[in-house]
């Protein structure tokens, strides 16, 4: 796996489709890699979904990790996602507000009207880099990290994410049309912000940026 960034505390890596974030005793995974490439205790702070790729950082002890988890419920850990999308937004850049509710059953989510036991507010915030006629490419920053929030909030307005298929989109990809860019956090028992970030420009449907 691509290593961004490694020091005593952290590694920063771009995770491909296909490997999960988490530990598996009986699926390719994340954590077992790095342990490997490391020699180090890894640790998960934050996850991306199967069939998304992007930068990805994980704790090498758990005193790093707790720190990331604090740096994310204070807001100083920041993730900024790329998706392509069918059609366009109406506006080239705006917010999305919804009310999800989480079906664990089904591991998928759902607009709602009415909040209720379960529904979580969900905002994003998105720009268009440039689209063609079938597709979008949108830069995404998230003001809340509910699941499947990106999905499901595009989805629900007729824009799914190519290669989605449990959201709507009618191709079903390994590699869906998500990709988490960049991120940003303080350093470990420092002050300093530290940013990563990397690209798929080069594979579909990523290719309409050029």
């Amino acid at each position: 796996m691509k290593i961004l960034y490694e020091d005593e505390n952290v590694v920063v890596v771009v995770k491909p489709p296909e490997i999960l974030s988490q530990f598996s005793e009986t699926e390719e995974n994340a954590v077992s890699i790095l342990r490997e490439q490391t020699g180090s205790e890894i640790f998960v702070v934050s996850r991306l979904d199967r069939n998304v790729g992007g930068v990805l950082v994980f704790g090498k002890n758990s005193k790093a990790a707790a720190d990331l988890t604090r740096q994310m419920q204070e807001k100083v850990f920041q993730k900024q996602y790329i998706a392509a999308v069918r059609g366009k937004p109406e506006e080239n850049q705006g917010v999305f507000e919804d009310l999800l509710f989480k079906d664990s059953r089904k591991n998928k989510s759902f607009v709602v009207k009415k909040e209720r036991k379960g529904v979580k507010k969900a905002s994003l915030e998105y720009e268009v880099l440039c689209s063609d006629k079938e597709i979008s490419i949108v830069k995404i920053k998230l003001h809340t990290g509910r699941t499947h929030q990106i999905r499901v909030q595009f989805a629900s307005r007729k824009m799914p994410l190519v290669g989605d298929g449990k959201y709507g989109a009618k191709d079903n990809c390994k590699n869906m049309g998500l990709f988490c860019r960049s991120v940003s956090f303080r350093k470990i028992n420092g002050k300093e912000i530290l940013t990563f970030s990397a690209g798929p420009e080069n594979i579909y449907p990523w290719n309409i940026m050029k």
